[in-house]
């Protein structure tokens, strides 16, 4: 079996073609600046991940959010099956952990600034 140069230049086209389609669809690792805790839909706390702090949330049930090294977890948590803290530590911005039976969710965002907008 011999190559032509159109069969080199059409398996070249292929791949490139697949590597871009995998980068647009790929998560970004962009790096989480903040957490976000939500109960019920509502928004009850936003805490930094460059701080190491620990934070436990009420309802029926209770869970433990814990920021460690820049990343943040549901450490425990008293909820039947307990698969909040199972999704172990997350810190890319975009990821979440939710706690259904307690309607908990901890979202992790990126930083934001006092600058909302900038015209001009």
């Amino acid at each position: 079996m011999v190559f032509r140069k159109t069969d080199i230049l059409a398996i070249a086209l292929v791949v490139v073609m697949a590597v871009l389609v995998a980068l647009l669809f790929l998560p970004g690792k962009t790096p989480g600046g903040q957490v976000q805790i939500y109960q019920d839909g509502r928004l009850i706390q936003t805490l930094s991940l460059q701080k190491d702090q620990q934070v436990r949330v009420g309802g029926a049930y209770e869970n433990t959010v814990t920021v460690r090294d820049g990343k943040v977890a549901v450490t425990a948590s008293d909820c039947p099956g307990e698969d909040c803290v199972g999704c172990g530590w997350i810190e890319v911005a975009g990821r979440s952990i939710v706690c259904l039976p307690n309607g908990v969710e901890v979202r992790v965002v990126e930083a934001t600034g006092d600058v909302d907008m900038v015209v001009g």
